[in-house]
Formats: structure tokens, sequence, C-alpha cells
């Protein structure tokens, strides 16, 4: 997207006070003149490579595509100076990415994205990814491959002018973020230590607001074993799995019910054939907390399920858990974005988000995080999935300032 960058010549923008975040482009005499511009000349690239990203389908679980995708992003990060390596995970590889910055003894800005859908192959069949009114659809375009083509582009817009990020800037894109980070988590908590910021590629809201606070989530497997039998001669023999997680499903359905906590039966199973008592059944639970108590609390609950029928068993598996990140009052790295967006031109606020991400993690341990600085549009996991084209400038404008404009205080 763009040629290798070279070093950029000493400029005001290194003795700019950390503390002045407004002043910041005061430094750069004409930056978002130039940001804008070029940002506008790029658009058309970034929305190509937007479209090819999403024609490689990536479901959560399948490494070999996730694999393929990881190598097209380092490749096409690499052209913007980075260095890319590979984190290794049975069900697709974790990339990792860095870029030398101006001022390589400054703690690094931590991004986060993922590369990981929730649509299964053969989506693309009957959905192709097109343009038509000023929007790109597909699968997986705005979750999140829009977020990962915007961040390229900014890299490839510093790179042609001639300019490195402030500080070190690394980049996760792990492989299983749909399905809670159950194996990126590790990875995330590593490179978290010692993080100045972190900024999350997510989709911002449907009105291009960033995203400030986070519910907590989890993802729990629910089990129940009972004995088969046949259902016409021996069924009073058998204890039927099916019946005993209804009633269950029934108990925990109330849940949803209590202040703070959200309940999604995602996906059911059980069974074997119509004449035989089902011998073993399991749902996976979608559950969104407001709280840190309503997530304790419902947890705490589910994993103390007993059986209703004599002989049978529940069991209850957490697969993965977010914690809930609260909105603050005081939000100094969202103040420093507005002012750079409002330098651009652009008008830009933030809110917090109904979903859970990676930037929980960061953002419940009070670390200066921000997340939606991907593209923007609508419908991420609907068929109606779509990014905004006359978006993609702006946000390759405003992701270039934040990477070259030094950050303020924000602890």
């Amino acid at each position: 997207m763009a040629p290798e960058p070279h070093p950029a010549t000493p400029s005001a923008i290194d003795e700019l006070p950390v503390t002045a975040p407004t002043l910041a482009t005061a430094a750069l005499p004409g930056l978002p003149h130039t940001l804008t511009s070029r940002a506008r000349t790029l658009t058309a690239a970034v929305r190509k490579r937007c479209a090819d990203l999403a024609r490689i389908e990536t479901p959560s679980g399948d490494a070999p595509r996730l694999n393929t995708l990881a190598e097209e992003l380092a490749t096409g990060y690499t052209a913007t100076g980075a260095t890319a390596t590979r984190e290794s995970c049975a069900h697709g590889d974790h990339l990792v990415l860095d870029w030398p910055g101006r001022h390589e003894e400054l703690p690094h800005l931590l991004v986060v994205g993922h590369h990981d859908t929730v649509w299964p192959v053969g989506t693309l069949t009957d959905w192709p990814v097109e343009e038509k009114d000023g929007r790109l659809t597909g699968p997986g375009i705005l979750d999140m491959k829009g977020g990962l083509a915007l961040l390229e582009g900014a890299f490839a817009l510093l790179a042609d002018l001639g300019q490195r990020p402030h500080r070190p800037v690394r980049m996760l894109v792990v492989s299983d973020e749909e399905i809670g980070s159950p194996d990126g988590r590790r990875l995330f908590e590593r490179h978290l230590r010692g993080a100045a910021a972190v900024l999350g590629l997510e989709p911002g809201h449907p009105d291009g607001r960033l995203k400030t606070a986070r519910r907590g989530s989890a993802r729990v497997r629910l089990t129940v074993t009972g004995r088969e039998a046949h259902a016409g001669n021996d069924a009073a023999e058998g204890i039927s799995a099916i019946d005993e997680l209804i009633d269950q499903l029934i108990t925990v359905r109330g849940l949803g019910r209590q202040p703070g906590t959200e309940l999604n039966a995602g996906r059911l199973d059980g069974g074997t054939r119509a004449n035989v008592v089902a011998g073993r059944a399991e749902a996976e639970i979608g559950l969104r907390f407001a709280t840190t108590e309503a997530q304790r609390r419902t947890l705490d609950t589910l994993a103390h399920l007993t059986a209703n029928r004599p002989g049978a068993n529940v069991s209850t598996e957490v697969l993965s858990s977010r914690p809930t990140w609260p909105e603050r009052t005081a939000n100094p790295l969202l103040r420093h974005v507005r002012s750079l967006a409002a330098a651009l031109g652009q008008h830009l606020d933030g809110a917090p988000a109904g979903g859970a991400g990676d930037t929980n993690l960061a953002g419940a341990r009070g670390l200066p995080t921000l997340d939606g600085l991907g593209a923007v549009g609508g419908g991420p996991h609907a068929r109606h999935e779509h990014l905004r084209i006359d978006q993609l400038g702006s946000r390759i404008a405003l992701l270039a300032a934040l990477l070259a404009v030094p950050l303020p205080r924000l602890r």
C-alpha cells in the first residue's frame, strides 16, 4: 500500500508538552490538512483492502483459513514498516506486529484486533462482498476486516509522509476473539504489561462514536448426562438428558431477569434418535453483565446447579469470560482523541457499548483504554453487516494522528 517508511526529520512534535492534548496538532503546522487530504487519496485502496480481506473466510476455529489470513495481514503490515511474528495456536495462529517509534524509550501503544469472524465457510456463496449505496457489505466486513484494513492504511499514510509513530506501537491480532479469546487472552495480558494506552479496532457505534466502556461477558457450557433406554419398550429405565436440560434452561433463563444480567441460549445439542431416551445433552449460553457483582452472582449460581431427576447429572463449564469494563467519569484518552478529531474537522464522542471484547481486560484494570476505532457501519453478526465508505477517510486520518501525535498524561 505504501513504500517502506524512513526516519522522520526532527520536528516540533517531539517538543510537545504531554499535558496539553488540545495543543497537539498546533505543534505540527499543516498536519490536519495533510492527514485529511492524504487519507482521502488512500480511501480507494483501503476500501479494496477491506473487500479483499472479507473475501478470505475465517470462522473461529478454522486454523488453515485463519493462518492464510494471518500471512496476508503480516505481508500488508510489514510493507508499512512492521515486524511480524506468528504466535502458534491450535485453532489458528495469532499475530504480533511491532512498529518502531521516534521515541523508542517510551512505553508502547497497544492496539488490539482479531481476524476470526462468526460466519461459517460458504457464507460468501449467497452473500458476496459488494458495494451498494455507499456501503460495503459482506460477512465480517465490519467486525472486523474493516478495522484491520484501516490501521494498515493509517500506517501506510505515515510511511508515505516519511513519518513514524511518536512511540513504539504493538498490535495483537488474535484468532479467537469471537469465542471469547480463550487462548488469545494470555497473549493480550502479556503485551498489556507496560502499555501506555490500549486502542481497540472493533467497529464504532453506528453513529461513529467510540466505545468507552463494555459489559462483561461469559460463554458457559451446560452439560447434562442421563441414561439411554428404548423409548418404547423401556422408557422408564431411561433418564432423559434432553428433558433435564430443558428444565435447567427454564431455571437458567430466569437469571436474565435479574438486574445487570442478560442471557442468550445460543446453541443446543443432544440425543441420538427419536426412539432412544437421550443420554446426553448440552447447551452453550452467552451471558452479558452490567456490573462485576452481577457477573459474580450469576456465574456462582450456574456453578451450583443440581439435577431435578434422580440419576441425572448437571455440570457447568465456563468456556471464556471477560470482566466488566465500567464507565469512568474522567477519561483523558477520550479527551485527547476528541481534540485530535476536532483538529481534523471531525466531531467525535464516546459512549458505553453493549458487547464485550478484548479491551475489557484493559479497561477493567483502569488502564487508559478506548475501543471502536475501526470502521463505522452497522449489523455486526447479522446479514445486513456493512461499513460506510464515506467514513473510511476520516478514520484513516484519525488513526494516523493518534499514532503520530504524543499522548497526553493519562494517569
